[in-house]
Protein backbone atom coordinates (compact mmCIF):
# COMPACT_ATOMS: atom_id res chain seq x y z
CA UNK A 1 0.00 0.00 0.00
CA UNK A 2 1.23 3.61 -0.82
CA UNK A 3 2.34 5.94 1.94
CA UNK A 4 0.03 8.16 0.41
CA UNK A 5 -3.12 5.60 0.25
CA UNK A 6 -5.74 7.26 3.17
CA UNK A 7 -6.32 3.63 3.73
CA UNK A 8 -2.91 3.44 4.96
CA UNK A 9 -2.76 6.17 7.22
CA UNK A 10 -6.36 5.49 8.39
CA UNK A 11 -4.57 1.82 9.64
CA UNK A 12 -1.69 3.22 11.09
CA UNK A 13 -4.70 6.00 13.09
CA UNK A 14 -6.67 2.96 14.54
CA UNK A 15 -3.88 0.83 15.34
CA UNK A 16 -1.86 3.08 17.29
CA UNK A 17 -5.11 4.31 18.94
CA UNK A 18 -5.96 0.75 19.66
CA UNK A 19 -2.51 0.21 21.76
CA UNK A 20 -2.94 3.10 23.72
CA UNK A 21 -5.99 2.26 24.74
CA UNK A 22 -5.07 -1.58 25.76
CA UNK A 23 -2.09 0.13 27.40
CA UNK A 24 -4.54 3.03 29.53
CA UNK A 25 -6.68 -0.14 30.18
CA UNK A 26 -3.77 -2.53 31.68
CA UNK A 27 -2.45 0.65 33.39
CA UNK A 28 -5.69 2.13 34.93
CA UNK A 29 -6.82 -1.50 36.44
CA UNK A 30 -3.44 -2.97 37.36
CA UNK A 31 -0.63 -2.14 40.11
CA UNK A 32 -0.73 -2.28 43.85
CA UNK A 33 -4.20 -2.41 43.98
CA UNK A 34 -6.17 -4.09 41.39
CA UNK A 35 -9.49 -3.41 40.41
CA UNK A 36 -11.65 -4.55 37.14
CA UNK A 37 -13.30 -3.32 34.45
CA UNK A 38 -16.59 -2.38 36.55
CA UNK A 39 -14.78 -1.16 39.39
CA UNK A 40 -13.30 1.70 36.89
CA UNK A 41 -16.32 2.19 34.92
CA UNK A 42 -18.27 2.82 38.19
CA UNK A 43 -16.11 4.76 39.89
CA UNK A 44 -15.81 7.03 36.54
CA UNK A 45 -19.32 7.29 36.13
CA UNK A 46 -20.29 7.92 40.11
CA UNK A 47 -21.97 4.52 40.55
CA UNK A 48 -21.65 3.57 44.49
CA UNK A 49 -18.31 5.56 44.35
CA UNK A 50 -16.15 5.06 47.14
CA UNK A 51 -12.89 7.31 48.55
CA UNK A 52 -11.14 4.19 48.39
CA UNK A 53 -11.47 3.43 44.43
CA UNK A 54 -11.80 7.57 43.91
CA UNK A 55 -8.20 8.21 45.33
CA UNK A 56 -6.75 5.39 42.99
CA UNK A 57 -7.85 6.35 39.76
CA UNK A 58 -8.47 10.27 40.33
CA UNK A 59 -5.72 10.80 42.37
CA UNK A 60 -2.98 8.12 41.34
CA UNK A 61 -3.59 6.94 38.04
CA UNK A 62 -5.84 8.43 35.67
CA UNK A 63 -2.93 11.89 36.32
CA UNK A 64 -0.24 9.91 35.44
CA UNK A 65 -2.24 8.29 32.60
CA UNK A 66 -2.50 11.56 31.18
CA UNK A 67 0.72 13.26 32.09
CA UNK A 68 2.28 10.06 29.76
CA UNK A 69 -0.19 10.63 27.24
CA UNK A 70 0.60 14.28 26.83
CA UNK A 71 4.75 14.18 26.98
CA UNK A 72 4.58 11.24 24.90
CA UNK A 73 2.99 12.94 22.36
CA UNK A 74 4.90 16.39 22.93
CA UNK A 75 8.25 14.91 22.72
CA UNK A 76 7.09 12.78 19.60
CA UNK A 77 6.15 15.51 17.17
CA UNK A 78 8.90 18.21 19.24
CA UNK A 79 11.41 15.24 17.84
CA UNK A 80 9.67 15.56 14.25
CA UNK A 81 10.48 19.06 14.32
CA UNK A 82 13.59 19.15 15.23
CA UNK A 83 14.84 16.63 12.88
CA UNK A 84 13.16 17.92 9.79
CA UNK A 85 14.55 21.59 10.63
CA UNK A 86 18.47 19.75 11.19
CA UNK A 87 17.49 17.17 8.45
CA UNK A 88 19.46 14.68 10.21
CA UNK A 89 17.54 11.78 11.40
CA UNK A 90 19.85 11.41 14.45
CA UNK A 91 18.60 14.73 16.04
CA UNK A 92 16.24 14.47 18.84
CA UNK A 93 15.72 17.58 21.64
CA UNK A 94 17.25 15.45 24.93
CA UNK A 95 20.13 14.24 22.44
CA UNK A 96 20.90 18.21 21.35
CA UNK A 97 20.97 20.00 24.93
CA UNK A 98 17.60 21.28 25.02
CA UNK A 99 16.67 18.66 27.61
CA UNK A 100 19.03 19.48 29.60
CA UNK A 101 18.72 23.08 29.43
CA UNK A 102 14.98 23.11 30.15
CA UNK A 103 15.95 20.98 33.25
CA UNK A 104 18.50 22.90 34.79
CA UNK A 105 16.10 26.01 34.41
CA UNK A 106 13.48 23.68 35.89
CA UNK A 107 16.40 23.36 38.80
CA UNK A 108 17.44 26.41 39.21
CA UNK A 109 13.44 27.25 39.83
CA UNK A 110 12.92 24.78 42.15
CA UNK A 111 16.37 25.94 44.36
CA UNK A 112 15.49 29.35 44.15
CA UNK A 113 12.40 30.15 44.28
CA UNK A 114 10.82 27.19 45.81
CA UNK A 115 9.82 29.08 48.76
CA UNK A 116 8.59 32.17 47.84
CA UNK A 117 6.32 30.78 45.24
CA UNK A 118 4.96 27.98 47.44
CA UNK A 119 6.23 25.02 45.40
CA UNK A 120 4.59 22.16 46.71
CA UNK A 121 0.77 23.98 46.80
CA UNK A 122 0.81 27.41 44.97
CA UNK A 123 -0.62 27.18 41.52
CA UNK A 124 1.83 29.74 40.46
CA UNK A 125 4.55 27.59 40.75
CA UNK A 126 3.23 25.25 38.63
CA UNK A 127 2.79 27.84 35.77
CA UNK A 128 5.89 29.66 36.30
CA UNK A 129 7.67 25.79 35.98
CA UNK A 130 7.27 25.47 31.96
CA UNK A 131 8.51 29.36 31.69
CA UNK A 132 11.85 28.50 33.60
CA UNK A 133 11.76 25.21 31.09
CA UNK A 134 11.40 27.44 28.11
CA UNK A 135 14.01 29.69 29.32
CA UNK A 136 17.12 27.08 29.85
CA UNK A 137 15.79 25.22 26.50
CA UNK A 138 16.18 28.40 24.11
CA UNK A 139 19.32 28.78 25.91
CA UNK A 140 20.54 25.34 24.77
CA UNK A 141 19.18 25.89 21.37
CA UNK A 142 20.66 29.33 20.83
CA UNK A 143 24.65 27.57 22.16
CA UNK A 144 23.69 24.50 19.49
CA UNK A 145 22.59 26.75 16.61
CA UNK A 146 25.57 29.24 17.25
CA UNK A 147 28.46 26.27 17.49
CA UNK A 148 26.84 24.20 14.73
CA UNK A 149 27.12 26.86 12.14
CA UNK A 150 29.14 26.82 9.31
CA UNK A 151 30.04 29.48 7.36
CA UNK A 152 26.83 31.19 8.20
CA UNK A 153 25.13 27.68 7.81
CA UNK A 154 23.49 24.80 9.88
CA UNK A 155 26.17 21.98 9.56
CA UNK A 156 23.76 19.08 10.44
CA UNK A 157 27.41 16.86 10.85
CA UNK A 158 28.59 19.01 13.79
CA UNK A 159 25.06 19.43 15.31
CA UNK A 160 25.29 15.63 16.84
CA UNK A 161 28.37 16.42 18.52
CA UNK A 162 27.66 20.23 19.56
CA UNK A 163 24.68 19.06 21.11
CA UNK A 164 26.16 16.44 23.45
CA UNK A 165 28.61 18.75 24.84
CA UNK A 166 25.84 21.65 25.46
CA UNK A 167 23.73 18.35 27.01
CA UNK A 168 26.76 17.79 28.91
CA UNK A 169 27.35 21.31 29.96
CA UNK A 170 24.01 21.47 31.36
CA UNK A 171 24.14 18.26 32.81
CA UNK A 172 27.32 19.71 34.68
CA UNK A 173 25.54 22.83 36.34
CA UNK A 174 22.18 21.04 36.82
CA UNK A 175 23.92 18.11 39.01
CA UNK A 176 26.06 21.21 40.78
CA UNK A 177 22.68 23.08 41.42
CA UNK A 178 21.12 20.03 43.02
CA UNK A 179 23.90 19.86 45.48
CA UNK A 180 23.08 22.92 47.09
CA UNK A 181 19.77 21.26 47.59
CA UNK A 182 18.59 19.86 51.33
CA UNK A 183 18.84 15.65 51.23
CA UNK A 184 15.21 15.72 50.75
CA UNK A 185 14.98 18.32 48.15
CA UNK A 186 18.07 16.46 46.61
CA UNK A 187 16.58 13.28 46.01
CA UNK A 188 13.33 14.43 44.46
CA UNK A 189 15.59 16.60 42.13
CA UNK A 190 16.98 13.51 41.66
CA UNK A 191 14.51 11.38 41.11
CA UNK A 192 12.47 13.85 38.91
CA UNK A 193 15.55 14.19 36.75
CA UNK A 194 15.65 10.79 35.93
CA UNK A 195 12.18 10.53 33.86
CA UNK A 196 9.46 9.72 36.30
CA UNK A 197 6.15 10.71 36.60
CA UNK A 198 5.49 9.24 40.00
CA UNK A 199 4.47 12.66 41.67
CA UNK A 200 1.77 12.92 39.08
CA UNK A 201 -1.24 15.36 39.69
CA UNK A 202 -4.01 17.58 37.81
CA UNK A 203 -2.19 21.00 38.46
CA UNK A 204 0.87 19.47 36.33
CA UNK A 205 -1.59 18.47 33.66
CA UNK A 206 -3.21 22.10 33.63
CA UNK A 207 -0.04 23.87 33.55
CA UNK A 208 0.59 22.55 30.72
CA UNK A 209 -2.55 22.13 28.54
CA UNK A 210 -1.82 25.97 27.58
CA UNK A 211 1.41 25.07 25.90
CA UNK A 212 -0.33 22.22 23.92
CA UNK A 213 -3.05 23.85 23.09
CA UNK A 214 -1.00 26.91 21.83
CA UNK A 215 2.02 25.07 20.16
CA UNK A 216 0.68 22.07 18.50
CA UNK A 217 -1.27 23.42 16.11
CA UNK A 218 1.10 25.91 15.01
CA UNK A 219 3.04 22.98 14.22
CA UNK A 220 0.73 21.34 11.88
CA UNK A 221 0.13 24.56 10.34
CA UNK A 222 4.16 24.82 9.36
CA UNK A 223 4.02 20.88 8.32
CA UNK A 224 4.59 21.86 4.65
CA UNK A 225 7.49 24.42 5.54
CA UNK A 226 9.04 21.02 7.43
CA UNK A 227 8.34 19.02 3.94
CA UNK A 228 10.29 22.20 2.54
CA UNK A 229 13.09 22.39 4.70
CA UNK A 230 14.01 18.94 3.55
CA UNK A 231 16.17 20.19 0.17
CA UNK A 232 18.82 22.04 0.19
CA UNK A 233 18.81 25.59 1.27
CA UNK A 234 19.39 27.55 -1.94
CA UNK A 235 15.93 25.25 -3.12
CA UNK A 236 14.41 25.97 -0.34
CA UNK A 237 14.65 29.59 -0.56
CA UNK A 238 14.02 29.99 -4.56
CA UNK A 239 10.41 28.35 -3.52
CA UNK A 240 10.28 31.70 -1.29
CA UNK A 241 10.97 30.00 2.80
CA UNK A 242 12.61 32.67 4.39
CA UNK A 243 14.91 29.87 6.15
CA UNK A 244 16.19 31.76 8.82
CA UNK A 245 12.55 33.14 10.44
CA UNK A 246 11.04 30.02 9.58
CA UNK A 247 13.71 27.78 11.59
CA UNK A 248 13.76 30.14 14.71
CA UNK A 249 9.87 30.18 15.00
CA UNK A 250 9.86 26.25 14.56
CA UNK A 251 12.72 25.44 16.74
CA UNK A 252 10.59 28.29 19.85
CA UNK A 253 7.23 26.15 19.27
CA UNK A 254 9.29 22.89 19.63
CA UNK A 255 11.47 24.25 22.78
CA UNK A 256 8.04 25.26 24.80
CA UNK A 257 6.62 21.99 24.10
CA UNK A 258 9.53 20.14 25.37
CA UNK A 259 9.76 22.68 28.27
CA UNK A 260 6.55 21.46 29.08
CA UNK A 261 7.38 17.84 29.05
CA UNK A 262 10.25 18.17 31.07
CA UNK A 263 8.88 20.88 33.60
CA UNK A 264 6.28 17.50 34.31
CA UNK A 265 8.03 14.43 34.06
CA UNK A 266 12.11 15.19 34.03
CA UNK A 267 14.25 14.52 31.07
CA UNK A 268 12.81 11.52 28.98
CA UNK A 269 15.41 11.05 26.52
CA UNK A 270 14.74 9.08 22.70
CA UNK A 271 11.41 9.33 22.65
CA UNK A 272 11.86 12.52 19.81
CA UNK A 273 14.18 10.22 18.28
CA UNK A 274 13.06 6.70 17.94
CA UNK A 275 8.93 8.02 17.28
CA UNK A 276 9.94 10.59 13.92
CA UNK A 277 11.99 7.27 12.56
CA UNK A 278 9.10 5.07 13.30
CA UNK A 279 6.31 7.21 11.71
CA UNK A 280 8.33 8.13 8.49
CA UNK A 281 8.68 4.14 7.95
CA UNK A 282 4.80 3.55 8.19
CA UNK A 283 3.41 7.02 6.63
CA UNK A 284 6.35 8.32 4.73
CA UNK A 285 8.02 11.47 4.93
CA UNK A 286 5.59 14.52 4.53
CA UNK A 287 4.81 16.14 7.37
CA UNK A 288 1.04 16.64 7.80
CA UNK A 289 1.09 12.57 7.57
CA UNK A 290 4.71 12.30 9.92
CA UNK A 291 4.06 14.67 12.61
CA UNK A 292 0.78 13.36 14.40
CA UNK A 293 1.83 9.83 13.86
CA UNK A 294 5.15 10.93 15.94
CA UNK A 295 2.74 11.96 18.82
CA UNK A 296 0.66 8.96 18.72
CA UNK A 297 3.85 6.57 18.87
CA UNK A 298 5.63 8.74 21.38
CA UNK A 299 2.23 8.89 23.50
CA UNK A 300 2.38 4.69 23.15
CA UNK A 301 6.16 4.83 24.28
CA UNK A 302 5.75 6.72 27.33
CA UNK A 303 2.66 5.08 28.19
CA UNK A 304 3.83 1.48 27.81
CA UNK A 305 7.34 2.58 29.69
CA UNK A 306 5.77 4.01 32.69
CA UNK A 307 3.57 0.67 33.07
CA UNK A 308 6.61 -1.23 32.92
CA UNK A 309 8.95 0.72 35.22
CA UNK A 310 5.43 0.99 37.54
CA UNK A 311 4.34 -2.79 37.47
CA UNK A 312 7.62 -4.74 36.55
CA UNK A 313 9.21 -4.28 39.40
CA UNK A 314 6.50 -3.54 41.93
CA UNK A 315 6.95 -2.99 44.94
CA UNK A 316 9.79 -0.96 43.59
CA UNK A 317 9.73 1.45 40.40
CA UNK A 318 11.86 2.36 37.73
CA UNK A 319 11.62 5.67 35.92
CA UNK A 320 9.85 5.69 32.89
CA UNK A 321 13.07 7.57 31.32
CA UNK A 322 15.06 5.11 32.23
CA UNK A 323 13.05 2.45 30.88
CA UNK A 324 13.06 4.07 27.94
CA UNK A 325 16.74 4.69 27.64
CA UNK A 326 17.41 0.90 27.80
CA UNK A 327 15.35 0.91 24.80
CA UNK A 328 16.75 3.59 23.17
CA UNK A 329 20.70 3.48 23.11
CA UNK A 330 20.25 0.51 21.35
CA UNK A 331 18.50 2.14 18.85
CA UNK A 332 20.39 5.26 18.39
CA UNK A 333 23.60 2.95 18.11
CA UNK A 334 21.65 0.68 15.35
CA UNK A 335 20.53 4.44 13.06
CA UNK A 336 24.14 5.49 13.92
CA UNK A 337 25.83 2.49 12.32
CA UNK A 338 23.07 2.43 9.27
CA UNK A 339 23.98 6.42 8.88
CA UNK A 340 27.56 5.32 8.36
CA UNK A 341 26.39 2.21 5.66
Amino acid sequence: MHFDSPRRMAFVVGMALALILITVYISVTNGTFDMSVGDVIRTLLRIRPTAEYDLVVFDFRLPRIVIALLVGFGLGIAGSVVQGITRNGLADPGMLGINAGAGMAIVLFMLILRDKLDFQNGWLSFMAMPLFGLCGGLAAAVLIFLFAQNRGRLDPQQLILVGIAVSSGFGAITLYLSLKMSPSDFESAAVWLAGSLHRANWRYITAMLPWFILLTPYILYKSRILDVMQLRDESSQGLGVELTHERRVLVLAAVGIVAACVSVSGSIGFVGLIAPHIARRLVGVHHQRMLPISGLIGMLMVAVGDLIGRTLFAPAELAVGIVISLIGVPYFVYLLFKSRA
